[in-house]
């Protein structure tokens, strides 16, 4: 299988980086006049090295000037090597000590140290260089090679230094095909015929011809034209290579270093991101809101910090948050330089662990559960942390940092585990919970105040929660639990029934001898307060209604059950004897007033038992069929 990977220069300013690179590649990297004139390297430079059969490497040549760290961070992000060299004859200087320091913020994993110009120095200085280096990158978290000895004037070392580059090159990770595109814009023209073109290391994923992009932020959108790698025409850039796209369309003034390509609508912008903050161990305490300068890809933002808990002191690891000026484009596990705002230093690194963090609340969580090489368990802390926000499957990728191939895994062992997925939202077991205490309170103290009624309207419970959209389902998992009963637009407590009080039970009594008495005239809520000497009868009269004692004729008028089923019967046996009856007929045969009739007549259209004929009525589809 073919192994391709990104090695990054590192090093103190006429160390001999560049000479290093040419002479192991045949490519000189210093591209401008100016780099020429003044002897250093300005900006990044790249070169394509052979290590081995099916081994190859990409070198990004970054500056050692201290002018130019903010170059030399954007080019040493995304390496999987770093090739750090200390020129014999001066040793370990300043930029030495910062690259170091920007390599291990920046997570690479292996290296090789290069002690270069080994012709200028004697054996007993050079002795106490590599001495000098090797105390320095013991206790590194980059795993380094034995120095390796090299001197552009004899070439000496020049085998050993590409055995050691392919020996670190096996322990760097793999990049995956299969993952979301992302490539950091490091360079941008134009070219006559093919239009806007952006350069940069392809960090995850493959892009072909053809492939629509995003350029971010700002969300240009374009169609790839042409792919090249290293100079030469592809169908398709794999990741971890030197990459140029064509994007005609594009105009080159709305993309920038900074920006970055991706293929994929998952990707989105943030101004606000979570992080792990590490501060060197040197530097002033970040207090809250200080300003300071993020290096994330090839971007550099400035930022304000809040940490989660109290001032972060030096030496020390802690959770953050970043505002930034700028929007971004990050993801789970994406490496950043800090750098403080004035004077212009590195002062530490970050770990995004969440570019999408909800605004409120904060939920502060233990340090090692943002950082959990399980994603699983990742998942489950970013989900418990967005709270009612919840979060998309799609977002996955993003906000946890896997493949999009692993995500329907994922969500099956998240759901399996007391995750639960809600309108196209992951909500953790404690914000479920917290939604069925607050549900199964609310309707209990609803029934505690309406006691009579057989429920509290779904709407109103809908209500109770800080996301309405979501209390359907909510409802739905207390049905299967057992706690609670739907009934029509009502839910209740499944152990709930209604119950007359004694003085209810008494007042029922009441009203059904005012509706006796009252037959075929019925009588109103405030007749029946007047009637019996008290309130509260809209309860009472509502309890007898679900009860089929009475029937309420109209919006306000009550009537026995007895009494109003004989005046039914009355209506629908004249209709059978002549066919239709008008309001006048039915008055002279019920005796009624049309106060009363016309909603006596109203309400037997409403219940299908008649149906209008002109200013007349016959019976309707619901008449009890006789004989």
């Amino acid at each position: 299988m073919n192994r391709h990977v990104v090695v990054g220069t590192a090093g103190h300013v006429d160390h001999g980086k560049t000479a290093l690179v040419k002479a192991l590649t045949g490519t000189d990297t210093d591209r401008w006049a100016e780099e020429k004139r003044r002897g250093i390297t300005i900006d990044l430079g790249f070169a394509r090295l052979n290590l081995s059969d099916g081994l190859t490497a990409s070198i990004v040549d970054v500056p050692g000037h201290e002018d130019f760290v903010r170059n030399m961070v954007a080019g040493a992000t995304g390496v999987d090597v770093a090739l750090l060299v200390v020129a014999a004859d001066e040793g370990v200087m300043p930029q030495t000590a910062e690259h170091l320091a920007i390599l291990e913020f920046l997570g690479v994993r292996a290296g090789v140290v290069a002690i270069s110009k080994t012709d200028l120095a004697e054996p007993d200085w050079l002795d106490l260089v590599v001495t000098d280096v090797m105390e320095r990158v013991s206790t590194s978290s980059v795993a380094w090679e034995s120095p390796v000895h090299w001197s552009a004037v004899t070439d000496q070392g020049r085998e050993e230094l590409l055995g050691a580059l392919s020996r670190a090159a096996e322990r760097a990770t793999l990049r995956s095909d299969d993952d979301l595109f992302r490539m950091p814009v490091d360079r941008v023209f134009s070219i006559p015929g093919a239009g806007t073109v952006v350069t940069g290391t392809s960090w995850s994923g493959t892009v072909a011809v053809g492939s629509f992009v995003r350029v971010m932020p700002g969300d240009t959108r374009a169609r790839v034209r042409s792919v090249e790698v290293h100079g030469e025409s592809r169908e398709r850039a794999e990741p971890g290579r030197r990459t140029a796209l064509a994007l005609p369309g594009t105009e080159r003034d709305d993309i920038a270093r900074g920006s970055v390509v991706v293929s994929d609508e998952t990707w989105r912008e943030c101004s606000v991101i979570d992080v792990m903050l590490t501060l060197l161990p040197d530097v002033k305490p970040i207090t809250q809101r200080s300003r300071v300068r993020l290096h994330l890809g090839t971007a550099e933002i400035m930022a304000r910090v809040t940490p989660e808990r109290g001032d972060i002191a030096p030496g020390s690891t802690a959770a953050a948050r970043l505002r930034l000026e700028q929007p971004v484009v990050a993801r789970w596990g994406d490496r950043g330089v800090i750098r403080s705002y004035s004077p212009i230093d590195t002062v530490g690194g970050c770990v995004v662990v969440d570019p999408f963090p909800p605004l409120r609340p904060r939920r502060p969580v233990k340090l090692e559960r943002r950082l959990v090489r399980d994603p699983a368990e990742r998942a489950r802390t970013v989900i418990e942390l967005a709270g009612w926000h919840g979060v998309a499957p799609a977002d996955l990728p993003v906000r946890v940092g896997v493949h999009p191939s692993e995500v329907q895994a994922l969500v099956a062992e998240l759901v399996r585990s007391g995750v639960t997925e809600i309108g196209g939202q992951l909500l953790g077991q404690s914000v479920l919970d917290e939604a069925r205490r607050g549900t199964l309170g609310a309707i209990a103290d609803y029934h505690g105040a309406h006691r009579l009624e057989p429920g509290m309207p779904r709407e109103l419970a809908r209500s109770v929660l800080s996301i309405p959209s979501y209390a359907d389902a909510v409802h739905g998992l207390l049905v299967e639990a057992g706690d609670v009963v739907l009934e029509a637009e009502t839910i209740r407590l499944a152990q709930f029934t209604a119950t007359l009080s004694d003085g209810q039970r008494e007042l029922t009594k009441a009203i059904l001898r005012v509706l006796e008495a009252e037959g075929a005239r019925g009588a109103t809520e405030a007749e029946l307060a007047e009637a019996v000497g008290t309130s509260g009868i809209r309860e009472v009269a509502g309890f007898m209604l679900r009860e089929g004692r009475i029937v309420r004729v109209g919006p306000d008028r009550y009537y026995e059950v007895g009494a109003v089923e004989r005046l039914r019967d009355q209506i629908l046996g004249y209709m059978r004897e002549h066919g239709r009856a008008t309001p006048a007929q039915l008055r002279e045969i019920t005796s009624l007033t049309r106060k009363y009739l016309i909603p006596i007549l109203e309400w037997l259209d409403t219940a299908g038992y008649t149906r209008r004929d002109g200013d007349a009525r016959r019976l309707g589809p619901a008449a009890p069929k006789v004989g």
